[in-house]
């Protein structure tokens, strides 16, 4: 049991870090063209086509995401409540009254929309809720 245990860990260990030299190149230098100086660089895998980078940058954490061509897809980067647009809080706050919020985030993506997440926890459950600038509720 042990020995199978050892066997799928070291398995696992193996695969995540060949992972790491599996990002395409096309990847790469898309994502240091668009956030040189990033520090702390994580990957991971989204899909079949797309990967997503983890890093600081500025000294903020942000995230963004590329399809296997090099293409910049969407970026997130941290933020909080007190940030967001007063349409965004107001419609929030109006349908989510007393909500406990466990993060808010900025996502601006390749076609120029930037949109809001923001993570609640209701019923024992973790629920993103996203918004438009304007503060639309949208899916």
């Amino acid at each position: 049991m042990t020995k199978s245990i050892l066997t799928v860990m070291s398995f696992l260990l193996f695969s995540t870090l060949s992972f790491a030299g599996n990002i395409p190149a096309k990847v790469k230098k898309a994502f240091d063209q668009k956030f040189p100086n990033a520090t702390a660089v994580k990957w991971d895998k989204e899909n079949e086509h797309e990967y997503e980078a983890s890093f600081k940058w500025n000294g903020e954490k942000h995230s963004a995401n590329f399809n296997d061509s090099g293409d910049w897809l969407e970026t997130e980067s941290s933020s909080t409540f007190s940030q967001l647009p007063e349409k965004v809080k107001m419609t929030f706050n109006s349908t989510h009254r007393g909500a406990t919020i466990k993060a808010v985030a900025k996502i601006e993506t390749s076609k120029g929309a930037i949109k809001y997440e923001i993570e609640i926890k209701q019923g024992g459950k973790t629920i993103e809720l996203f918004y438009t600038e304007d503060g639309n509720e949208t899916k």
